[in-house]
């Protein structure tokens, strides 16, 4: 357990990351910070920052411990969340990134309000207020008390508080600046920890012969959780059903609903000085997420030849951490506490921002100052954060595996969000009408479906949704004349051309997720 070396480290981490971020947000003498300043980091992060910062942002409690937790139950084969992510990524970068960052906005419901209206923009503001809010900081709050307490024993409540201040304290003065700076030093943090974990398992479970023996036992000994395709007999079938976890549409909806349209990843890339450095650090992140089982997916594996017993599978990567040497325990909590943090302030970040420039600065209906803008943004971090700490042990405190309750959750809007993006940004004769009947079925369909047919994976529920709001969104366009809108992209003057680099290590990562498949399928 923790002492006073472990201490140290932690005390060490806390300090030098809020310096850091004080230093990298500072504003120049006599200038006046603006809301670009503060939202978008001045349009000015380079690409190792935005690659870094998508998977800190991306990898918190709910990843390094929830996925791990299904690395307990399921094994390797709940990886293709973070392994197709890369491709997901890579189309983002390629084909929506070049419109977004043409049209210079701060956030995803701006640009339905320049296509559509501002009925679409707010609709689609408190939707993402709520979900931000309800499921992303209460979850990612919940998962970090619990492990902290695993680890150190303090109070749950406690530990909801204490990674809210820590959050609050670095990023709240400095913005998406001090966030995404920062979260260069985090990622690193987090991959050596989830090494670490991994490793020191491997090397035990070899009974000190190595990473190699040990890798060769598990797989000896649970040929099974390394299964990257479950059949139809398997237990966890439900939430990954075989091949269609791969080749249906669902897994692919919820990669283009998180890494395509959602406000609190996309923000990184729409603080780019330009298109091309937006796409080599969406293309770092792409290769950081080929890295993710090993560090967050085998601990959990390892846990259950270790830890066989375990009354939660959300225990599985805390209990694992007891295993490391002080000093090293301390340093690889701090990578936790890392993961966390930069995700509650990317999510609060993005909170303040969609409340900001969507919701306050139009119904405030005036010439609004620069200093008021960020004062209200700052304002609504604080608030968006003291209710996720209030609300996140009565929400979720029942829960079995936080990771698949998210998944399910998001589910249920997922398919109609893509769908009025998709639209919104290929086809010229959707209306704002439409969009808003594909947001309506997608969320009646999918209450619906779950509630007739409990049994039904959800990815298959979430297809059969897409298409049902995809069709209500075209039929809804007939019944309203079928013309091109006047607010339509003009995809002809968009340059969706890519450099060479990014065609090649486009191909390089391909090949090696197919390699992956064909290996473990």
């Amino acid at each position: 357990m923790f002492n006073t070396l472990d201490w140290i480290i932690v005390g060490y981490y806390c300090v030098g990351i809020i310096t850091l971020a004080t230093y990298v947000s500072r504003a120049k003498s006599g200038q006046e910070r603006s809301a670009e300043d503060y939202f978008l980091a001045g349009r000015t992060l380079p690409w190792w920052a935005i690659g870094a910062s998508l998977i800190a942002a991306n990898i918190s409690a709910e990843q390094i411990i929830g996925m791990s937790g299904q690395g307990f139950v399921v094994g390797m084969a709940i990886a293709v969340w973070e392994l197709t992510a890369a491709i997901a990524l890579i189309i983002m970068a390629k084909y929506f990134l070049p419109i977004f960052l043409e049209k210079r906005i701060y956030t995803m419901p701006q640009f339905l309000e320049q296509r559509f209206d501002k009925r679409v923009s707010l609709v689609l503001s408190f939707f993402w207020l709520i979900v931000y809010i309800f499921i992303n900081l209460t979850s990612v709050l919940w998962l970090g008390s619990l492990a902290i307490n695993a680890l150190t024993g303090l109070d749950l409540f406690y530990g909801l508080v204490l990674l809210a201040i820590f959050s609050l304290a670095y990023s709240l003065s400095g913005g998406l600046k001090a966030v995404a700076m920062t979260d260069a030093v985090q990622v690193i943090l987090l991959i050596f920890g989830g090494l670490a974990v991994s490793f020191i398992a491997l090397n035990i479970i070899s009974e000190s012969n190595g990473v190699i023996e040990g890798m060769r036992v598990v797989l000896n000994e649970m040929p099974e959780k390394f299964d990257m395709v479950l059949s139809a007999d398997n237990p966890s079938y439900k939430d990954l059903p075989g091949v269609w976890i791969l080749l249906g549409l669902g897994v692919w909806i919820g990669h283009f609903f998180y890494w395509g349209f959602n406000q609190y990843i996309t923000q990184r890339a729409l603080a780019a000085k330009d298109i091309k450095e937006a796409q080599k650090g969406v293309m770092f992140a792409a290769y950081l997420k080929l890295l993710m089982p090993v560090v967050i997916v085998l601990p959990g594996i390892c846990a259950a030849i270790l830890f066989p017993m375990l009354e939660k599978s959300d225990q599985a990567y805390p209990t694992m951490m007891s295993l490391l040497p002080n000093g090293l325990l301390g340093l690889t909590f701090a990578a936790l506490i890392a993961a966390i943090v930069s995700s509650l302030a990317s999510m609060s970040n993005s909170i303040s921002t969609i409340f900001t420039m969507d919701i306050y600065k139009y119904f405030k209906n005036e010439n609004v100052s620069q200093f008021n803008l960020i004062q209200v943004g700052r304002m609504t971090v604080i608030v968006s954060v003291l209710i996720a700490t209030l609300v996140a042990q009565p929400l979720l405190g029942s829960f079995e595996s936080i990771f698949q309750y998210i998944q399910n959750f998001t589910g249920y809007f997922s398919p109609g969000i893509v769908v009025i993006f998709l639209v919104a940004l290929f086809w010229k004769k959707a209306t704002s009408m439409s969009v808003l009947i594909a947001a309506l079925i997608s969320l009646i369909a999918s209450i619906l479906i779950s509630i007739n047919f409990p049994e039904l994976p959800f990815i298959h529920r979430m297809t059969i949704v897409f298409i049902l709001s995809a069709l209500g969104c075209i039929v809804t366009t007939y019944i309203q004349g079928y013309k091109d809108q006047i607010k339509a992209i003009d995809l002809s003057a968009v340059n969706f051309s890519t450099s060479k680099a990014f065609n090649l290590n486009t191909i390089i990562i391909i090949f090696a997720l197919v390699c992956i498949y064909v290996a473990f399928a």
